[in-house]
């Protein structure tokens, strides 16, 4: 049988660097995107993730190039990729330099944490592909150490997410720098209304590419939600870990030093655990990436800026330790897992200040999320102002379990026999102000 990525009229070279990576048959945003990217047309691809967006846009880009096979001039730019985060472009990047390997083209990677002479130096000589942050091509571009107005390929990875991370001005000011006569492509997992007006402006006459409705998961997904106080958190991820030590786990937090303190956490309490946020070096981040990949480390703890570009297919669990306050971040964290094929499964942490982002993730996804354990919060199991230097006022809410009472364990009393394991304001654990305290900045 021919092989259906010939059929789509791609150049042997491709052919043979996607066979020599066991790459036979396109995906289906692959097989919808490819050819219409290969007649010249602009496309926007809408696509979950872990659905090979990569390679829709990266191979009718290399193929294009290759067919126009002219060198770029010093300092040129034949072909840019923006997407929002440095692991999700180091990871476009290798994709494109596996698929020119053997050939004169360069892919070039430009994003910040790393020295901008050695970047600018690179990109002296010309560049057939680069791939880029927003933020560090727009240094480069100050100090005239690249030229955009010969760019004639433009590809926006994760467009939605861009736009969440503040990168809307300078999506504008590049647009205005590349060349006007242009091929764009703008892929994303989410559709948010904003990303019309980026449409307008990037690109012309869009053909739409739709494989999956935007905020649905990957059916193989397994999703289940706890409803536990914040008190209680982290016994009841070291609980659930501790069923399933030789397989990968990610677990994502809201902000940089609550991961920190939590990854620290889970190493004390024996885990192999790492830790990447902004706070963390690109080395540093890229060790952390690398030792997870090769399962040196278990449990990788991160905020949102993991939850974009990390490909890793033997991910098999994810832990939601604190629910994002955009909806459509939810869906981007759990699609690390059940890649190429696999299965997964998806745990949400919901503590009753947390049931807004809750019932936002539900309507984005248009599902209701299996309950694990606990029920439902109620509005009275807020959490109260703190009054004085004592902790919340409702033993529910930041305290544990408080709201079962003294011996229910878990929040919806039934159940599971929990006991003073997740009790903070009962016997066995310290109470409920002071780990309520403690978990609130993870």
């Amino acid at each position: 049988m021919e092989n259906q990525f010939e059929m789509m009229g791609l150049p042997k070279h491709l052919i043979t660097a996607l066979t020599k990576q066991g790459i036979s048959e396109p995906t289906p945003i692959q097989t919808h995107a490819i050819p219409l990217a290969l007649e010249g047309r602009d496309v926007m691809g809408l696509a979950q993730t872990g659905t090979g967006k990569t390679m829709a846009f990266g191979l009718p880009l290399v193929a294009q190039l290759m067919e126009i096979g002219r060198k770029p001039a010093e300092k040129m730019v034949r072909g840019l990729v923006l997407a929002p985060t440095r692991e999700l472009a180091k990871q476009i990047s290798d994709s494109l330099i596996e698929l020119v390997r053997g050939t004169p083209m360069r892919v070039n990677l430009v994003v910040g944490g790393a020295s901008l002479n050695a970047q600018a130096n690179k990109l002296a000589k010309g560049t057939d592909i680069l791939v880029a942050t927003p933020g560090r091509l727009l240094d480069l571009l100050e100090r005239r150490a690249l030229r955009l107005d010969g760019t004639a390929f433009l590809v926006l990875d994760e467009a939605d997410q861009m736009l969440d991370l503040g990168f809307i001005h300078a999506l504008r000011k590049i647009s205005g720098l590349v060349a006007k006569e242009r091929q764009t492509m703008l892929f994303s997992a989410t559709m948010p209304k904003q990303m019309e007006e980026i449409a307008g402006a990037f690109l012309n006459n869009p053909k739409r590419v739709q494989v999956n409705p935007p905020g649905k998961a990957v059916e193989k997904i397994e999703q289940q939600v706890h409803f536990v106080a914040k008190g209680a958190k982290t016994e009841l991820l070291i609980e659930l870990l501790d069923k399933h030590r030789d397989e990968l786990a990610l677990v994502f937090g809201r902000t940089k030093h609550g991961c920190e303190k939590l990854m620290k956490l889970l190493d004390k309490a024996g885990y192999a655990a790492a830790s990447i946020h902004g706070n963390k070096s690109q080395g540093q981040r890229q060790r952390a990436l690398e030792a997870f990949r090769r399962g040196e480390t278990r449990v990788l703890v991160a905020t949102d800026v993991a939850a974009r570009g990390l490909d890793i297919p033997d991910v098999k669990h994810v832990y939601n330790y604190e629910l994002p306050n955009v909806p459509e971040n939810y869906v981007h964290r759990i699609g690390r897992t059940a890649r190429a094929g696999r299965d997964g499964a998806a745990i949400a942490f919901c503590a009753p200040d947390e049931m807004g982002e809750l019932r936002d993730i539900e309507k984005v996804m248009k599902i209701k999320i299996p309950v694990a354990s606990g029920r439902p919060w109620e509005a009275s199991d807020a959490p109260a102002a703190p009054k004085g230097g004592r902790g919340r006022g409702r033993g529910g809410a930041g305290g544990g379990g408080g709201r079962p009472g003294g011996g229910g364990g878990r929040p919806g009393g039934g159940g599971k026999p929990g006991g003073a394991r997740r009790r903070s304001g009962g016997g066995g654990k310290p109470g409920g102000a002071r780990r309520g305290k403690a978990s609130a900045s993870a």
